[in-house]
């Protein structure tokens, strides 16, 4: 070979070696495994019932065809039905003033505690531990105590007030229409404020300080900063605290049935308790399946709201 045919071979681009092939992983199989269990526990114990009461929905559903099974398929009849009752459309009414009356309670109660355990005192930590027992306190617990405390004879409210001379009688505030749903709503909020305090105060401590020590600098008043500085950079917080209460109470049936059950004269007649009324009083479990299928769209559409609101945000 001469030196230039030795010097062409040496020059002569050489094929890539092939990659070689990734590896599956030897437990990605197992890991599969481990997963089956909580993928059964979900479609048992939420999705088949979701799907089970929506299909209600559109069937004609006695007690018989729950026993025996067999439902005919109506369509639309029964959301014709419901929504050709006064009596649902009052429920939904009473479903929205309820739950919007909680979620501007907590959202305001959450804040104010917010506020206040972002600054140091002594026990702050002990008091922030001790106010979150109104959250993960049981909800028959939390409800029977704010029954006792709201009770017309023997209750602490009105002994305070009558020790403070503001009332001379007794005042039955779960047995008056106007009280009672305000009471529920106390008493909701009252459970959720600190879960809102919660997520408030990681927001608020992500708030720059230089922000403020510079509105300090220009002369701004508290409010000022306040209004200007923190509740404009609490806005993405505020709005994820707000939706997950809105979609919290809308469901709220526990609180409600235990304090007041309804009452008095359906004063307090939410959409869940008037589905519960619809299948377990008067047993028709097709019309409770559509408020409970209500029940489920309004959050629904609020939640595809807010996420599209946020992309919108974030891509601007």
């Amino acid at each position: 070979m001469t030196v230039v045919e030795a010097d062409a071979v040496r020059e002569r681009p050489r094929t890539p070696a092939p990659a070689p092939r990734p590896q599956r992983a030897a437990g990605a199989g197992a890991d599969g495994l481990f997963l089956l269990p909580a993928v059964l526990f979900v479609a048992v114990t939420v999705v088949y019932p979701l799907v089970y009461s929506v299909l209600q929905a559109f069937q004609d559903v006695g007690l018989r065809e729950v026993i025996r099974g067999g439902a005919d398929w109506v369509g639309l009849a029964n959301f014709a039905d419901q929504f050709g009752r006064p009596e649902f459309w009052q429920a939904l009414w009473l479903s929205l003033v309820y739950t919007v009356g909680t979620v501007a309670l907590s959202y305001a109660g959450g804040l104010a505690l917010a506020l206040l355990f972002l600054r140091e005192f002594p026990g702050r930590n002990l008091m922030r531990a001790l106010l979150l027992l109104a959250w993960i306190l049981p909800t028959v617990v939390g409800a029977n105590l704010w029954r006792w405390m709201l009770d017309g004879s023997y209750g602490l409210l009105n002994a305070a007030l009558r020790g403070l001379g503001l009332i001379e009688g007794d005042v039955f505030w779960l047995g008056q229409p106007g009280s009672a749903l305000f009471s529920v709503v106390l008493a909701t909020a009252w459970s959720f404020a600190p879960f809102a305090m919660i997520l408030l105060v990681a927001g608020l401590q992500s708030v720059p300080a230089v922000l403020y020590e510079a509105a300090r600098i220009d002369g701004a008043s508290a409010w000022q900063q306040f209004r200007h500085i923190t509740l404009p950079a609490l806005r993405p917080v505020s709005i994820t605290v707000m939706l997950l209460i809105f979609i919290f109470a809308f469901k709220t049936f526990d609180t409600i049935y235990l304090m007041t059950r309804g009452g008095p004269g359906g004063a307090t007649l939410t959409l869940p308790l008037y589905a519960f009324q619809e299948a377990f009083e008067f047993r028709r479990y097709d019309t409770a399946a559509v408020a409970t299928t209500v029940m489920l769209v309004v959050p629904l559409v609020l939640s595809i709201f807010y996420f599209r609101s946020l992309r919108r945000e974030e891509a601007a």
